[in-house]
């Protein structure tokens, strides 16, 4: 009895590592593919290019992923899931709902600047994916936008009613600044400050006076 359930432990300590070593290669394939886009841009990376930066064969990619396109969407998936936490948990305060959609903005330009390499990727090169294909998570994003405008709207916060005006030119704006930090080279004022100072000219933009 004691030499089975030694055996059962062993089993499983083996399915473990085994299960751990697979989640490992899959980040390795992630983070190179990640990187690549970024540096080459998505149509010029191939699976043989991803393979080599991780010294594997290209036949184990194909363990993991169907194609190119596949390694895209799960990037995007997974970058989306993370902005989209971030910004439910601000949703989920019931205080003033100008301030909650007022940090929920920053939150989503400090997201991208912490994270340069899941933006550009998710929210510049996605074009790639086809609109039917496009990570659910991508809308969650987008739906709790809305939702942070409509609590303002029905706060009597705001100067307009229209929630999807409101959400995306509000999502053009952050959008905006957040792909400049990332990527221009321009001489910016203190990256803070500048954040801080879009996100009160867009919601001084729409707030009720």
């Amino acid at each position: 009895m004691y030499t089975e359930q030694c055996s059962g432990v062993e089993i499983m300590g083996v399915q473990e590592r085994r299960a751990r070593q697979k989640e490992n290669i899959r980040e390795e394939i992630l983070d190179a593919a990640r990187a690549l886009f970024v540096k080459e841009g998505y149509e010029r990376v191939s699976i043989r290019k991803i393979a080599e930066k991780i010294e594997y064969a290209p036949g184990t990619i194909y363990l993991y992923f169907e194609d190119k396109a596949a390694i895209l969407e799960r990037i995007c998936e997974e970058t989306f899931s993370k902005l989209a936490q971030k910004m439910h948990a601000i949703n989920a305060d019931p205080s003033n709902p100008l301030d909650g959609l007022r940090r929920g903005l920053r939150t989503y330009v400090q997201f991208g600047v912490d994270n340069p390499n899941h933006y550009i990727v998710a929210f510049v090169q996605a074009k790639q994916i086809p609109r039917d294909a496009q990570p659910k998570a991508g809308e969650r994003c987008f739906d709790n936008l809305r939702t942070a405008v409509r609590r303002c709207i029905e706060a009597g916060q705001l100067n307009c009613e229209d929630v999807e005006e409101i959400a995306q030119a509000l999502w053009a704006g952050v959008h905006g600044v957040t792909t400049l930090l990332i990527t221009c080279s321009f001489p910016f004022i203190e990256q803070n400050r500048l954040i801080d100072r879009v996100v009160h000219i867009l919601i001084e933009g729409i707030r009720k006076r």
